[in-house]
């Protein structure tokens, strides 16, 4: 989601991106984070210019523009060790000195999950709840 709001808000009333891969070209380059380098196959290695300038070139995070965007609710985990928490948050903190409108930008860390959210059957569900209910508060008034 953090790719295409970026390069098309128009599209979109609300968005919810859930523990959100958006600092393409900063993570990719960090070699001492548990994914990195085993991803060069997927992803290129970004120390490599043209696999560097191609990841810039969508790297939401790097692509944040002043303009509108959707409402947003961005979803990490502190705990999560495929994408960092960090990520979402800068994220979130760069899109709200950018963007041009009074739309809705949230940000919720989930300070005891990982990258999976929630663990039981019950914080799930309130996962989901608070999820729903953010869809819900976007949808037309009649």
């Amino acid at each position: 989601m953090g790719g295409v709001v970026i390069v098309r808000p128009e599209l979109f009333k609300a968005v919810i991106a859930q523990v959100p891969f958006v600092d393409v070209i900063n993570t990719m380059l960090d070699a001492s984070l548990p994914l990195t380098t085993s991803e060069y196959t997927e992803w290129g290695d970004p120390n490599e210019k043209p696999a560097f300038d191609y990841m810039m070139s969508y790297s939401p995070y790097d692509n944040i523009t002043s303009k509108r965007y959707p409402n947003m609710l961005v979803e990490v985990s502190l705990n999560d060790s495929q994408v960092p928490y960090w990520e979402g948050a800068q994220f979130v903190a760069k899109l709200r000195s950018m963007k041009k409108d009074d739309t809705l930008l949230l940000l919720k860390t989930n300070m005891g999950a990982g990258h999976g959210g929630a663990s039981g059957r019950y914080d799930r569900f309130r996962e989901i709840a608070f999820s729903y209910a953010f869809l819900v508060s976007q949808m037309p008034k009649k």
